[in-house]
């Protein structure tokens, strides 16, 4: 019998850049996408759960880890990662069968843009706590809280960055945050790869595979400080397009963020469009603090019909 969680490697070239992607497991196409930082290595845990039931696809986003650019690094585009993703189902899919479809955070972004631009190649498309400020009740202040990140990694680093965003995500004055996220409320959330790695390995030191993705992650840092993070949160998704395809498309929100900017974001979005909205568990990096729960959470969402 094959084992459905071995890997399958492979490159695909796309306009501008080769992606590194994975695939485990058998039947139909789930395409995961990593948001922030984050490479394949993120959903290692999720797809291994989910690949009983899905062929599960994931991969490194261009210009992060092991997907290069033909070029020097520029600003990214929400649309030009929504033709990565259908190049990339595409390969994986070539009788033309629609495709899942699951992001968080900046990749929730991305499903978004794609859903918008390619309909017909998805099935079920899953935007967990997308960070489109456009939706907001005050998007200039979304706006300027996203601008202070990059602005502290151009002047001070990347922890500076990462001290700016965690504080500015804080709920506002009289909310209370539940779980992990008082930790963001103090300005000291942990990043996503940091959380990844205390939710792998507990107590014990990362093994030489789980540290080399942890670095991997942590490298890509600079290109989504400075190149993803304005971009992506600063797009204005294609209300008209969703609203079309809206029996299509499930908002996730975390259950101990629903406060915070990407959950409020959400929300809004799927009001606005009519989607379906699920609670997933933990908070904005809730794959990462509960995979297990996550990938459970996720295979009831993508198996409902």
């Amino acid at each position: 019998m094959t084992d459905r969680t071995a890997v399958r490697t492979g490159l695909l070239t796309v306009d501008g850049a080769t992606l590194h992607h994975e695939v485990r497991g058998e039947g139909p196409l789930l395409v995961m996408m990593p948001g922030g930082s984050a490479d394949a290595g993120i959903y290692d845990a999720i797809a291994a759960d989910l690949a009983d039931r899905w062929t599960v696809a994931t991969f490194d986003p261009r210009g992060y880890s092991r997907s290069a650019l033909a070029g020097p690094v520029t600003d990214q585009s929400p649309a030009t990662h929504a033709d990565d993703i259908v190049r990339l189902i595409e390969s994986l899919s070539p009788d033309g069968a629609p495709a899942a479809l699951f992001g968080s955070s900046s990749s929730a972004v991305v499903a978004l843009a794609t859903l918008a631009r390619h309909p017909g190649r998805l099935s079920r498309v899953v935007a967990h706590e997308p960070p489109v400020v456009a939706l907001l009740p005050d998007p200039e202040a979304g706006r300027a809280l996203f601008a202070a990140v990059r602005e502290a990694f151009r002047r001070d680093g990347v922890a500076a960055a990462m001290t700016t965003m965690a504080a500015g995500l804080a709920p506002e004055e009289g909310e209370a945050a539940p779980g992990p996220e008082r930790a963001a409320e103090r300005g000291e959330a942990p990043t996503p790869e940091q959380t990844a790695e205390q939710a792998a390995t507990g107590e014990q030191a990362p093994d030489p595979e789980q540290a080399a993705t942890f670095r991997r992650m942590h490298a890509n840092l600079p290109v989504f400080l400075e190149h993803v993070l304005c971009p992506f949160s600063g797009y204005v998704p294609d209300l008209v397009a969703l609203k079309a395809s809206a029996a299509h498309l499930v908002v996730g929100v975390g259950r101990d963020s629903r406060a915070l900017l990407p959950a409020v974001a959400a929300e809004r979005l799927a009001r606005r469009v009519g989607a379906g909205v699920a609670e997933f568990p933990g908070g904005h990096i809730g794959l990462t603090e509960h995979p297990r729960a996550f990938a459970a959470r996720l295979r009831d969402v993508l198996a409902a019909p």
